[in-house]
């Protein structure tokens, strides 16, 4: 083990302080520009998100198929019940096409009558648990 000298532990000791001394935090502004496209597609895969989740509402099933087929009956969904939500999901081999967050099995039930008018084979999705 090597020993300093009084001399080499000065020396040290102020070339420690003097770069401890020249060390500076930045003090710059930083200004981000966004897009203002952004929060808007922010805004539409918080609502993708919010509608996906099955855990804690019934939804209603209204087709089961080819992915074709499930967009263009989203879309005919869409134009007739515009104040329902709906999805498509991919569960293999099929697409879904699951429509409404009810938060009652009553809510649920009523909305099932009216889509059974319209598309045959409609069923409803208990939350899972």
């Amino acid at each position: 083990m090597r020993i300093l000298t009084q001399n080499k532990r000065i020396f040290l000791l102020f070339t420690i302080t003097l770069s401890f001394h020249n060390i500076n935090a930045q003090e710059h502004n930083i200004t981000i520009k966004q897009d203002p496209e952004f929060e808007q597609l922010l805004n539409d895969k918080r609502k993708i998100n919010a509608s996906i989740t099955t855990n804690d509402t019934y939804k209603i099933q209204i087709f089961s198929g080819k992915s074709d087929e499930a967009k263009k009956t989203l879309t005919s969904f869409k134009r007739e019940f515009n104040n329902i939500d709906g999805t498509i999901i991919f569960q293999t081999p099929n697409y879904k096409v699951l429509v409404g967050n009810f938060k009652t099995r009553i809510e649920a039930e009523r909305n099932l009558e009216e889509i059974k008018k319209s598309y045959k084979s409609v069923f409803l999705l208990k939350p899972t648990k």
